[in-house]
């Protein structure tokens, strides 16, 4: 026979089991709420296509350096050589890669690989994952406390086929953080991921007065919002867009990434003696090879870099997928709260010549609009994604705002590549001194709906 406390206990049981089934409701209600991340867009990469309306001549300088863009470069004994003796990794494509070539970095990190290739000993840092991004690795500061800032390459050519007896140890990155998203472990280190080139010179090709003209647009609304971004000017005066211009950034990323030395980085980055095969600067013009003839202009005779700067300049933008509705008034809401004051929609190139060969201004990079979802500039992100790196006139916390195009097939998120969720991403554009909070803040009021529309015009791009 049930007794009064048997009853008792079963009501409360099943009082309790309501509560908790309530409890679950609410909390799916509450996940619901949030926006998803569809992922990187399916179909066609829709991009690592030279510009249209290039010329014969231009095509020619296109396709040399996309050759050379993939080649493989070797210590000594080959035709590519000049590798190491410390470096990243051994060609220009394994870091650009995702969606295709002059993207940014493959969901296959190739740095697993590159450790033991030709024999060589390396050990893979803690922070490159099989699965990972590529990254590099910055030093804050150096043994003696002052400021580092520069790229410390993870690789060394030790024990490599190629590479004699050359025996030098690598960096000490430990201790280890999280492999994924690169946080903690040493605080002393901190990474940047490869930076995409699609498009890049659409980039190059505006002129510094269309950049200031868009940074003055809109004052008071953006001083409102507490966005006050700045040009990271270099030493010319002239507004930094990726580097110096294209040839410099290509210099410097041979050099860094590979070791490769050349006329604009003489200097090798280890130049112990064991372990140098070939004569500086390693990559140069090539006076030995004769032209094709009259009015004709031979690409042989550049140099890696100069083919490789040729290559990024004349690349094409990404293809945005086709609007839905939903992209529409993602696009709407997203200018609409205030994103695009910083990713600024589209901005118009200037006059551009695409090739060494040329002194005609190219009809593929001039005058055209670049929808590079970007004003250029540099912003104050606060503590969260600081740093600590300066760069030119760029202090530590502070970054170029990323352009857009192409973002809805990239896999890794922010400078350093902590994240493959771009709702994450988003999110972390706010914390204490970011220029983003307020526009964050309003994101954060929409409805999910709107919201969502935002998360799948961007992965539209």
């Amino acid at each position: 026979m049930m007794t009064l406390r048997d009853v008792a206990l079963k009501v409360s049981g099943a009082f309790v089991a309501i509560a908790l089934a309530m409890l679950s409701v609410c909390v799916s209600a509450g996940a619901a709420k949030k926006p998803v991340d569809p992922r990187v867009r399916g179909g066609a990469a829709g991009a690592g296509n030279p510009l249209k309306n290039l010329t014969t001549d231009e095509n020619t300088f296109f396709q040399d350096g996309f050759t050379r863009f993939i080649e493989v470069e070797v210590v000594q004994g080959g035709s590519n050589n000049g590798l190491g003796p410390r470096f990243n990794s051994n060609q220009c494509l394994s870091c650009h890669a995702q969606p295709a070539a002059g993207g940014s970095s493959p969901a296959r990190n190739p740095s697993i690989a590159m450790a033991t290739l030709n024999g060589a000993k390396n050990a893979v840092p803690w922070f490159n994952t099989q699965n990972g991004p590529v990254r590099e690795a910055r030093f804050k500061r150096k043994t003696d406390g002052t400021n580092d800032g520069g790229v410390h390459d993870i690789f060394v050519i030790t024990g490599r086929s190629d590479a004699g007896a050359c025996n030098i140890a690598q960096p000490d990155f430990r201790p280890a953080g999280n492999p994924l998203t690169g946080q903690g472990g040493n605080p002393n280190i901190v990474f940047r991921i490869p930076t995409p080139v699609l498009g890049a010179g659409l980039i190059e090709a505006i002129p510094d007065s269309v950049i200031l003209a868009n940074m003055h647009a809109n004052a008071p609304e953006k001083a409102q919002l507490g966005i006050y971004g700045h040009p990271n000017a270099h030493l010319s005066g002239a507004a930094n867009r990726s580097g110096n211009d294209l040839l410099m950034f290509a210099a410097e990323a041979y050099n860094v990434e590979m070791g490769i030395s050349n006329q604009l980085f003489p200097q090798e980055r280890d130049e112990t003696p064991a372990c140098l095969f070939t004569a500086t600067p390693n990559d140069a013009l090539n006076f030995t090879t004769a032209p094709r003839g009259a009015g004709t202009s031979d690409p042989a005779v550049i140099s890696d870099t100069e083919a490789f700067s040729n290559f990024m300049r004349m690349l094409a933008p990404p293809t945005p997928a086709p609007d839905t509705p939903s992209t529409v008034n993602g696009r709407a809401t997203f200018t609409k709260v205030g994103c695009a004051h910083c990713h600024t929609a589209s901005l118009t190139t200037g006059k551009m010549i695409a090739s060494g060969s040329s002194t005609v201004p190219s009809a593929a990079l001039s005058n055209q609009t670049a929808n590079l979802w970007s004003d250029l500039l540099v912003h104050h992100m606060g503590k969260g994604l600081e740093d600590g790196i300066t760069q030119g006139g760029a202090g530590p916390d502070e970054f170029r705002t990323a352009p857009l195009w192409g973002v809805g097939q990239r896999i890794f998120f922010l400078h350093d590549g902590r994240t493959t969720n771009l709702v994450e991403a988003i999110e972390d554009h706010q914390s204490p001194g970011s220029e983003a909070n307020r526009v964050i803040e309003r994101f954060r009021r929409l409805s999910t709906h709107d919201q969502q529309d935002v998360i799948n015009f961007l992965r539209s791009l």
